[in-house]
This record gives C-alpha cells, structure tokens and sequence, in this order.
C-alpha cells in the first residue's frame, strides 16, 4: 500500500474516533461505574477497531460497529479473573460529585452499579443510548424477547436498589 493511503486511512480513523469519543466515555462509564476502568474498555475497543479499520469501507454504520465492540469488551472483561482483583481492598476511584452533579445523578448511577452486568448494558442501551429493541439485540447477539425480559428484570433491579427513590429510575439518561 502506498504510505501516502496508509497516512489517509490513519487520518480517517483518528477523525473518527475523536469524534466518537464523548459518546464512548458516557457509555462506558455507565457501563462499569468507572472512569478509568472506561478508558480501558475504549482503549480495548479502538484499538481492535484500528486493527480492522482498512477492512470496514463495508460497515455501514461505523459507530454502531464501535459501541458493539465497547459493549463486547465490558460484558467479556468482567468474565476474566484478574477484573475482579482489588489491589486496595476495594476500588482505587469513587466518582467524586462534581457542583454541576446532581443527588439524584448519583443516586441512580450508584444503583445502576448494582444491576447485574447484562441487565446493565441493556438499559444504557435502551435508555442512555436511545436504541431500539432490536438494535440492542443485534448488538448484544440474542433475541428481542431476551432485551425485552433484561429491561424488565434491569429496572425492577434498579428500583430496588433506589428503594424510596424509584421515582429516579427516568434519569437514568441525564
């Protein structure tokens, strides 16, 4: 290949993904609960994604192709022995408030955390993402009934986990 495509093809992926990049932190965050631990699955993710980027000139929807991968790499990472190591005893970051956060922000993404990992990428999905059923099962690589079933067991989760507070569970988007 001539290094004058190479550099092209470079450029396009680097557009790309500095383009994608905000969208990628907010999900990955919501997925894990943690920031640098989300910087890891977009690591993870861009990287495989740069790997084949010369072969997806066929992709159609390219960020659509790069949230299913940060999504793979979330549900896959949590199946391997040393994510679940805690070198302190407990995690190194706790999301600290910022001013502009609010209580029930944080309320809501602390019950998130609680919610089962496949039930959790279903509702950011559906409800953070804003995509529909069969997209999310497209996505994640089951049926639409199992999306439907993973919300349904998600939000009830997630309403207990809010206990009183179950009138947050919309703002799980903000």
């Amino acid at each position: 290949m001539a290094p004058d495509r190479a550099g092209q093809r470079d450029a396009e992926y680097a557009e790309f993904v500095s383009a994608q990049l905000p969208a990628l932190r907010r999900t990955a965050f919501l997925l894990c609960g943690d920031a640098h631990r989300a910087d890891d699955l977009i690591q993870e993710a861009i990287t495989k994604l740069y790997v084949r980027w010369h072969r997806l000139g066929e992709v159609e929807r390219l960020d659509r192709y790069l949230r299913t991968m940060l999504v793979r790499e979330f549900l896959n990472e949590r199946r391997l022995s040393w994510a679940r190591v805690l070198l302190f005893g407990q995690p190194v970051y706790e999301p600290v408030a910022r001013a502009d956060d609010t209580e029930q922000r944080l309320a809501v993404r602390a019950a998130l955390a609680k919610v089962p990992k496949r039930q959790r990428a279903v509702l950011v999905l559906r409800f953070m993402c804003d995509l529909p059923v069969d997209e999310v099962a497209q996505l994640l690589g089951c049926s639409a009934g199992t999306v439907k079933s993973q919300t349904s067991h998600g939000l009830d989760s997630l309403r207990r986990h809010l206990g009183n507070r179950v009138d947050l569970v919309p703002t799980l988007a903000d």
